[in-house]
């Protein structure tokens, strides 16, 4: 069977699916392995429960010739298919990458974009070989844009789903310190989130670049179209205002969409709105529209969620971290004005042999300003030279927390997805 045959029985199914858990009626069965998984042993259990086909890689497990698909490769082929169905699609589809703010950026575009347009967008932060091409195959042909998310954590990842979406606008939302593993230095996180701008260039994209970064002007230069936006000396300028903990933005380039109140913490989340402000007006969303949506976007899934607990204020930003957003949201917390400050901060990880220097320079940031209490948790926290509690885990300083029994306190917890910080508030 050829992938156009293949397109055939796709048109005619609701969908694919990789999980026989959420598998509907006729849908397509995409048998995917990995180190600790065989998706072909679940192939027959699929065609029992509905399945229009099983595509299989595995020749033990090709029993059903009529509803099975025999492949070298099922996460190629899936690929493959979803390359088919984004050249039938005649639309705007902007990728969003880049170290941090990636899905806080593409929620906030999406929810814009989509109070004018048929939108689809990356569901939650499946941005990676397999969330990108699903997130394509879930596109409607009554789609009017798509909002694609590209995570990576080596190179030429980039430009393999670029191959894949082929998208026409991009957005690189900041370059630091993330995942050193895998790139080897920051100066290789900046060559990996480029392949995107790369991608663009080659094929007269439009990017939407922040210029409160200078590397990301520079990296623009010879894409066909680029549009700025920042604070001053942009196409889209705006300002952030502090209110508290929650984040403010007044436009001032548009006065049609006016000052916004978010429901983000945090001034580092300023790029992320203005993003969405000159994309929401670049699509000729209007302004009024522009700010209900991002006013009413609410941040889930422990991204910069401000949660009133009794008389306590807590930042839970605890779905990941790295050396830039660990400094990012810690200058934030200095700035908010409250007699007590709290900080239970996770390790961070992927930093391959740089992993102690940073933790410890984070250390040294930290001691430049007086809190009630700190606390660090786990990994290579316990390697460094720090005047602050210690504990192993995020169920340790759960417990501690607990203990404490604060009021009228602001409390700021951040980590790596892997420590699980959000647990110090008993979820």
């Amino acid at each position: 069977m050829s992938i156009d045959e293949l397109y055939s029985i796709y048109r005619q199914s609701p969908g694919v699916q990789t999980d026989t858990r959420k598998l509907k009626p006729n849908d397509i069965f995409f048998a995917l392995k990995g180190p600790n998984f065989n998706g072909n042993t679940y192939a027959e259990t699929a065609l029992d429960m509905g399945a229009a086909i099983a595509v299989i890689d595995d020749k033990a497990y090709y029993t059903r010739p009529d509803k099975m698909m025999l492949v070298e490769d099922v996460l190629h082929t899936l690929q493959e298919l979803a390359l088919w169905h984004r050249m039938q699609l005649n639309i705007p589809i902007l990728a969003i990458t880049g170290t941090n703010g990636k899905t806080t950026t593409k929620e906030l575009v999406s929810t814009v974009l989509a109070s004018t347009y048929k939108t689809i967008a990356t569901v939650g932060n499946l941005n990676n070989h397999i969330g990108v091409p699903l997130t394509l195959l879930s596109i409607p042909p009554d789609t009017e844009i798509a909002v694609i998310e590209m995570g990576a954590n080596h190179q030429l990842e980039i430009e393999s789903y670029c191959r894949i979406a082929r998208p026409t606008h991009g957005i690189i939302t900041n370059i630091g310190k993330a995942h050193l593993e895998g790139f080897g230095s920051e100066e290789g996180v900046r060559k990996a989130k480029g392949e995107l701008y790369d991608f663009l260039r080659d094929h007269d994209g439009s990017v939407f670049v922040c210029n409160s970064y200078p590397y990301l002007l520079e990296m623009s230069e010879g894409i066909m179209e680029v549009i700025t936006y920042g604070e001053a000396d942009a196409d889209c300028t705006g300002q952030p205002l502090a209110t508290s903990a929650l984040l403010g933005v007044k436009v001032t380039s548009d006065d049609t969409v006016g000052t916004l109140q978010t429901q983000l913490t945090g001034a580092y989340n300023f790029p992320n709105v203005m993003a969405a402000v000159t994309v929401g007006l670049y699509f000729n969303v209007p302004g009024a529209r522009i700010k209900e949506a991002i006013e009413r976007y609410v941040p889930s899934n422990n991204r910069s969620q401000v949660i009133k607990q009794d008389s306590n204020t807590v930042i839970m930003d605890a779905y990941n971290a790295n050396p830039s957003s660990m400094r990012a949201a810690i200058e934030n917390f200095t700035g908010i004005e409250a007699d007590k400050k709290v900080l239970l901060l996770g390790a961070m990880m992927e930093l391959g042999p740089d992993s102690v220097k940073e933790h410890q320079a984070l250390v040294d940031l930290l001691q430049r300003t007086h809190w009630h209490a700190v606390v660090l948790v786990g990994g290579d926290f316990s390697k460094v030279q720090h005047p602050y509690l210690f504990l192993e885990n995020a169920a340790a300083a759960a417990q501690w927390l607990q203990q404490q029994q604060f009021t009228d306190t602001y409390i700021l917890v951040k980590g790596s997805r892997s420590i699980g910080m959000e647990k110090v508030l008993g979820n």
